[in-house]
C-alpha cells in the first residue's frame, strides 16, 4: 500500500542557547594577576615615594606631610594584600617570611608610636619659647633650647631604631612563585625606612642628624648654612638666637612651627593606625599556622 502526500522531514536537536563558550582560568596559588588593584596600587605608591624625595617642595613641611600621607596609603595597600587568601596561602608555606615581616612591622610600630611623642614635647616646647619671648624671659628661652636638644636626642635613637628594620628580609629565588609577593614587601619596608628617616631627620636641628640625612633631605633654600625642613630651621636656628631683635618675627615664625606640627602630628596618626591595621593582618596569618 502506497501512502502518497507524506513528507519526511529529520529533526536536528536545538542549540543549547544557555552554554556559551568561555575560556578557562586556572586559579594561582601565589600572587594575584598582575592586574590586580592590591598589586597595581603597591607598585604605583613605591614608585610614587621613591620619586617624592626629588619633589620641588623637598625641604618645606608640607613636603614631609605629602611623605607621611603617600606612606599611610602603601601600608593600607599592603594590608589589603596581606589579606588576600592567595597571599595567606604564600605565606601559610613560609613560616619564616611571618617572623621576619612581624619583627620589621614591630620595628615600624615602635618607631612611630615614640616619634608621637616627641611630637607632643615638641609642641610643648614651641608654646614655652612662645611665651619665653612675649615675657621676655632669655632664662626661660634657654631653657627650651635645652629642652630641644632633649628631642634631638630622641629623634636620633628613632632613626637608629627604624634603620633595624632593613636587616629584616624575605629572601626567595627569582623563578619562585611567590617572588613578585617578597619583591613587594622588601621594596615597600625599605622605602619605609627611607621615607621615615627623612621625616625624623627633617624635623631635627642636630648636626649629625642632618648629616644622616644626606640624600635623603635636599633643601632648596638654606639659612645660614644650616640644611632641613625651612619652617623648623626659622624658629629655632637664628630666629631663636636673636629673638631680641625682631620679637614680632620671631613669635610668627615659631607660630608657623607650631602648625605645621600640628599636621604631621595628624599624618603621622593615621599612618601609626595602618601600621598597627598591617601588624594584625600578620598576626591573623601566624594564628593559622598555629
Amino acid at each position: 500500500m502506497v501512502v502518497s502526500g507524506f513528507r519526511r522531514s529529520i529533526s536536528l536537536p536545538k542549540p543549547n542557547i544557555t552554554t556559551t563558550t568561555r575560556p578557562y582560568h586556572v586559579r594561582s596559588s601565589s600572587l594575584p594577576c598582575r592586574s590586580h588593584p592590591s598589586i597595581s596600587q603597591l607598585k604605583d605608591q613605591i614608585h610614587t615615594l621613591k620619586s617624592w624625595q626629588a619633589d620641588p617642595d623637598c625641604g618645606s613641611s608640607a613636603w614631609l606631610c605629602a611623605g607621611l600621607t603617600q606612606l599611610k596609603r602603601l601600608h593600607d595597600s599592603l594590608d589589603d594584600l596581606f589579606q588576600l587568601p592567595q597571599s595567606h596561602h604564600s605565606l601559610r608555606r613560609r613560616s619564616h617570611w611571618v617572623d621576619n615581616l612581624l619583627e620589621t612591622s614591630l620595628l615600624f610600630v615602635d618607631a612611630y608610636g615614640s616619634f608621637r611623642s616627641v611630637l607632643v614635647d615638641l609642641k610643648e616646647a614651641q608654646l614655652a619659647a612662645q611665651v619665653a619671648i612675649r615675657r621676655r624671659d632669655g632664662s626661660k628661652i634657654s631653657s627650651c633650647v635645652k629642652s630641644r636638644k632633649k628631642i634631638e636626642r630622641d629623634l636620633a635613637r628613632i632613626v637608629t631604631d627604624i634603620r633595624n628594620a632593613r636587616r629584616c628580609c624575605v629572601p626567595v629565588a627569582a623563578a619562585d612563585p611567590d617572588a613578585e609577593l617578597a619583591w613587594l614587601v622588601r621594596e615597600a619596608n625599605a622605602v619605609t625606612v627611607s621615607v621615615s628617616v627623612a621625616v625624623f631627620c627633617g624635623i631635627s636641628l642636630s648636626s649629625s642628624s642632618k648629616a644622616s640625612c644626606i640624600g635623603l633631605i635636599r633643601k632648596r633654600n638654606k639659612m645660614d648654612g644650616d640644611d632641613g625642613i625651612c619652617e623648623f630651621q626659622d624658629a629655632w636656628g637664628e630666629n631663636l638666637r636673636r629673638w631680641k631683635d625682631d620679637e614680632k618675627m620671631a613669635l610668627r615664625r615659631l607660630k608657623v612651627c607650631e602648625e605645621w606640627i600640628v599636621e604631621i602630628e595628624k599624618e603621622s596618626e593615621r599612618l601609626f593606625k595602618s601600621l598597627i591595621n598591617a601588624r594584625v593582618s600578620l598576626l591573623n596569618v601566624l594564628t593559622q599556622l598555629t
